[in-house]
C-alpha cells in the first residue's frame, strides 16, 4: 500500500463489501473457507484474517432476535462495566473539593479507642475544610463517616462488591458502589489530597502500598502517608527498614513517604504542613 493511498469512506465501504459478496470468495478461501482467507476484515480498530474472519458483521449480531445471553459475561462487556464504574465514580466526585482518604478495619468495634480516634480526626479534617472518604463498611470506615457527618462536613463512601459486604454504613452521604477493586483504587487515589492509615488487615495494606508504590515511582504527586498508631505499625516498618532495605529491594530513603503518628493532634499537624 503506498502512503498517499485514501481510505475508503463508509458508502465506499459499503459498495465494496457487496462487490465482494457479489464475486464470491477469492482463490485462497474457494479451497479452504475462511482458513485460507488473508484478506484484511476490520472490526474497529481489529484486524482479522484467515480463521479469525467473521462469517457476520457486527451489526447482524446486535440486531439478530434471539441468541445466548453469554454475552452479557464476556471480557468486551466487561470493558464497558468498568468504563461505566470509572464514570460513575469521576462523576459523583468531580465537584467535591479537597477531600482525605481514611483507612483502616472494618472489625473495630465502637469501643475501640481506634475508632474514637478515627471519629475525632474526621472532625477535625472537616474543621480544616476537608471532606473524608471512607470505603464506607463498618468499624474504621463507619468511624470517619460519623466523625464527618457529625461536624457537617460532606460524608463519602466508596462501597465495593464482596460475598460477605454489610453494605454502605448509615453516615455515608455520597456514596458510590463499585463491582471492581481497581477502579474504586483508582477513585480513591484520584480525589484524595492525603491517606490517614489506621490499624487494619490485607485490605487496608493493599490501599497502603498501591499508594507508597505510585508515589515511589512518581506516578502521582507526593501526598501526605499518616499511618496511625506506632505500635500497630512497629513491626512493619522495622521489617521494611532491615530485612527488606538491606536486602536492597527499596531505598532507605523510601521509608521517609510514611509517617507514623499516635494521635489526632499529630495526624492534623501533618496534614495541615503539607497543604502548607
Amino acid at each position: 500500500m503506498t502512503t498517499d493511498q485514501t481510505v475508503p469512506d463508509a458508502a465506499d465501504a459499503t459498495e465494496i463489501e457487496a462487490a465482494d459478496a457479489a464475486q464470491g470468495p477469492g482463490p485462497a478461501s474457494a479451497n479452504s473457507g475462511n482458513g485460507g482467507d488473508d484478506r484484511d476484515y476490520r472490526k474497529g480498530p481489529v484486524l482479522l484474517r484467515g480463521r479469525q474472519r467473521p462469517d457476520r458483521t457486527t451489526d447482524q449480531r446486535l440486531l439478530e432476535d434471539g441468541g445466548s445471553s453469554d454475552w452479557v459475561h464476556s471480557d468486551p462487556w466487561r470493558v464497558l462495566r468498568i468504563q461505566s464504574e470509572f464514570v460513575e465514580g469521576f462523576g459523583a466526585l468531580a465537584e467535591l473539593g479537597p477531600a482525605i482518604s481514611i483507612f483502616g478495619s472494618a472489625r473495630t468495634a465502637p469501643t475501640d479507642p481506634m475508632y474514637q480516634l478515627a471519629e475525632d480526626v474526621a472532625r477535625r479534617l472537616v474543621d480544616l475544610d476537608y471532606a473524608v472518604i471512607t470505603g464506607g463498611g463498618p468499624g474504621i470506615m463507619e468511624a470517619g463517616n460519623k466523625g464527618a457527618k457529625e461536624a457537617g462536613g460532606v460524608s463519602v463512601g466508596l462501597g465495593i462488591e464482596l460475598p460477605f459486604e454489610q453494605g454502605m454504613n448509615q453516615w455515608v452521604d455520597l456514596g458510590v458502589d463499585f463491582r471492581y477493586f481497581f477502579a474504586r483504587k483508582t477513585v480513591f487515589v484520584k480525589y484524595s489530597s492525603g491517606f490517614v492509615v489506621m490499624p487494619g488487615g490485607f485490605g487496608t495494606f493493599d490501599e497502603l502500598f498501591e499508594a507508597v508504590c505510585l508515589i515511589q515511582t512518581h506516578k502521582i504527586n507526593k501526598f501526605p502517608l499518616v499511618l496511625v498508631g506506632s505500635e500497630y505499625w512497629k513491626g512493619l516498618l522495622d521489617w521494611l527498614r532491615t530485612t527488606v532495605a538491606d536486602h536492597g529491594a527499596i531505598s532507605p530513603g523510601d521509608l521517609d513517604l510514611l509517617q507514623v503518628v499516635d494521635t489526632a493532634d499529630e495526624v492534623i499537624e501533618v496534614i495541615r504542613a503539607a497543604r502548607g
